[in-house]
């Protein structure tokens, strides 16, 4: 393989992808609302010579080149979330700026730039000739992972019948190969009480006191879950808090908590709901512990409802998709670090639910997901574009790290 070539093609079309990343960044496109987003990068495939380019009943950019056998899908997910607040923005994040390194705006790193890669990787290998019969080519920029990771592609896989050999996952990954995560559940506890007006207090039942013996407990489970010697631990955070009461001269007759649930390998969604369910105080309380379901419609109008489990995966580190990502790194780059995500990706259904296999390889930083002032680098779309574009090669050839 002439990695020179190819590094030296993905460094020709730095100006081309900086300028269509530019151009997403522009379309604000949070969960649900990403149907300009799904357009333009539908624009810029066909501009590029996909041989198909379209947008799914759901409302996912989808991509293909070749015609081989072996399906090698690289996915990004295009719907970012919202700014907060604007006044921690140096600049419009909708606008962004660009300079000799850097590019600005919210969804640069979380995470545009690897659709971008993918699809100017893509055509690095249709102009290199890489594409040789052996494989086929699927980019997708898909929908609504920051509301419901995974949900895209349950759709994709259940419901277009689509099943690829292996999928790149293009989430930053801070310059290295990532072959795993720590999966994730959505969990709400709710304690009911009896209301009474507030001068009398005795004469009902306090709910949120409680739930404040309950937050207790809760905040100690946390120190006492499991720890995995790669993903690391598992984890648990009290993310929201609700209440029902007839006024504010009431006692409160009913609370509730969200959970975010972080789950190490070999935890299983039953047992950290049973966990819950074990607590002293939820079993005095009869506290009601449950998972969340997402329901909620796509920008088409396609409601696809699903639990919101997100299972754990980790690829192993000598599996065929993990040996052709590290060599198309070091072909290039040099030997690369591999690691893990610290956050949750699509790969919960593509790898957790599906059991297809997942390798991360994507632009820019975690640090910078949902922050404010968020940026990319250009350097990372050049180098992602460039082993994109090598790792079919190599994976269909049987590569050896």
């Amino acid at each position: 393989m002439d990695f020179d070539a190819i590094k030296k093609a993905a460094e020709g079309y730095q100006a081309d992808m900086t300028k269509f990343l530019r151009d997403l960044v522009r379309l604000p496109g949070e969960s649900t609302q990403e149907e300009a987003t799904a357009a333009r990068i539908v624009e810029e495939m066909k501009k590029v010579g996909f041989d198909e380019a379209g947008i799914d009943k759901m409302g996912n950019a989808v991509g293909y080149l070749g015609d081989g056998d072996v399906l090698i899908a690289f996915d990004g997910h295009i719907d970012t979330v919202g700014v907060g607040n604007i006044d921690n923005w140096e600049f419009d994040p909708f606008e962004g700026y660009e300079n000799d390194e850097e590019i600005g705006g919210r969804g640069t790193s979380d995470q545009l730039g690897g659709v971008v890669s993918a699809v100017y990787g893509a055509k690095i290998m249709k102009d290199l000739g890489l594409l040789n019969g052996k494989y086929k080519v699927m980019v997708t920029g898909t929908v609504q992972e920051e509301d419901c990771d995974g949900l895209c592609w349950e759709y994709i896989i259940k419901e277009e019948g689509i099943r690829p050999e292996f999928v790149v996952i293009t989430e930053p990954t801070d310059g290295n190969i990532y072959r795993g995560q720590r999966g994730r559940m959505e969990i709400r506890v709710e304690v009911k009480g009896i209301s009474c007006h507030g001068s009398a207090p005795e004469r009902g039942d306090n709910a949120i006191y409680k739930m404040g013996e309950i937050l207790g407990e809760v905040r100690s489970l946390n120190d006492r879950l499991k720890h995995d010697d790669f993903l690391g631990k598992g984890t648990l955070a009290v993310s929201e808090i609700f209440y029902t009461s007839p006024s504010r001269c009431a006692v409160a007759d009913g609370c509730a908590i969200s959970i975010d649930r972080r789950l190490t390998d070999g935890e299983t969604w039953e047992s950290a709901l049973e966990e819950l369910r074990a607590l002293p105080s939820i079993q005095k309380y009869n506290a009601e512990v449950s998972m969340y379901n997402y329901e909620r419609p796509s920008y088409t109008g396609l409601t696809y409802p699903i639990e919101c489990f997100f299972p754990t995966w980790v690829i192993p580190a000598d599996a065929a998709p993990t040996k052709a990502a590290v060599e198309a790194y070091k072909g290039m780059y040099g030997e690369p670090v591999v690691d893990k995500w610290t956050f949750s990706t699509n790969g919960v259904s593509i790898m957790g639910r599906n059991g297809i296999p997942c390798i991360g390889f994507g632009p820019g930083k975690e640090n910078q997901a949902h922050a404010p002032n968020e940026k990319t680098w250009k350097a990372d779309l050049v180098r992602c574009a460039a082993v994109y574009a090598a790792m079919p090669s190599l994976y269909t050839a049987g590569a050896t790290a």
